[in-house]
């Protein structure tokens, strides 16, 4: 699979994430002290585990409150022998706007080596890179992490079946944006029950791992949590499964709408 493993990864980090100033609720999805942990299959074999982590933030910026977001994705010991992956990503966020202040990536995939350093100016537009500075069109530019959760806390009220958005966010260097489509609520059966769900389909481009009609599709629990609970999307050959396989120090009861 080389990279396909830490790509999935990466690309369901941002897929909730429309584009320009959206609505957020004012109280929190999220809480520090809050684990999730993912499983993210290749077909029947279970390939990476993925730890994302919510704390308070011991480095103080501008604004009053900073929260620490933490992911790490590494493949499981079985799919070791075929590719290894154990990167680190770690995210600083205003607990009000959570727009990103710091961003940090520390990727080891096989022999690769990477570590980025980004930081955010949102009041100029402009985000700093290992490459220099970049220029936004938006006022609220995430990285992967800060993209993540803000999404959980999008005000989606008024969004009806079919509507699309666009996400901008920095990623390797560059500032991007991606087209999500709402597709609707529905049921589904995960390793913490049967949960409602709001289901998303963001777009993704053919050639790189993708088959030419593969689709995308990410299911949100509908309730105070908004936590993806399972991504699918069929590539070159077979298909990759990310999936929650546990919760802990959530702030509201999963599954309970607020």
């Amino acid at each position: 699979m080389k990279k396909t493993t830490a790509f999935i990864f990466c690309f369901i980090g941002v897929t909730l994430l429309a584009h320009g100033q959206l609505p957020f609720r004012k109280e929190s999805a999220f809480q520090a002290g809050e684990e999730l942990t993912y499983r993210l299959r290749y077909g029947i074999i279970s390939a990476a585990v993925g730890v994302l982590k919510v704390e308070d933030s011991s480095i103080k910026f501008s604004s009053p409150h900073s929260f620490h977001l933490s992911a790490r994705g590494r493949t499981s010991s079985a799919f070791s022998v075929f590719y290894t992956v154990d990167n680190r990503y770690d995210s600083y966020i205003d607990s009000r706007t959570y727009l990103p202040h710091y961003y940090t990536e520390n990727i080891r995939e096989g022999n690769y080596r990477r570590t980025d350093i980004v930081r955010f100016d949102h009041r100029r537009r402009t985000v700093v890179g290992n490459k220099g500075t970049f220029q936004s069109n938006s006022d609220q530019t995430f990285d992967l992490l800060s993209a993540y959760y803000f999404a959980r806390n999008l005000d989606l009220s008024k969004v009806k079946v079919g509507d699309s958005f666009k996400l901008t966010y920095f990623l390797n260097d560059e500032i991007a944006t991606l087209g999500i489509e709402y597709i609707g609520i529905e049921t589904i059966k995960t390793a913490l029950g049967t949960l409602e769900c709001l289901k998303f389909s963001p777009e993704i481009k053919p050639g790189r791992i993708f088959k030419k009609d593969s689709r995308l599709y990410l299911w949100v629990t509908n309730d105070g949590n908004r936590i993806p609970v399972k991504a699918q999307v069929e590539i070159l050959v077979g298909s990759v499964t990310l999936e929650l396989t546990d919760a802990s120090g959530l702030k509201y009861p999963l599954g309970e709408k607020q």
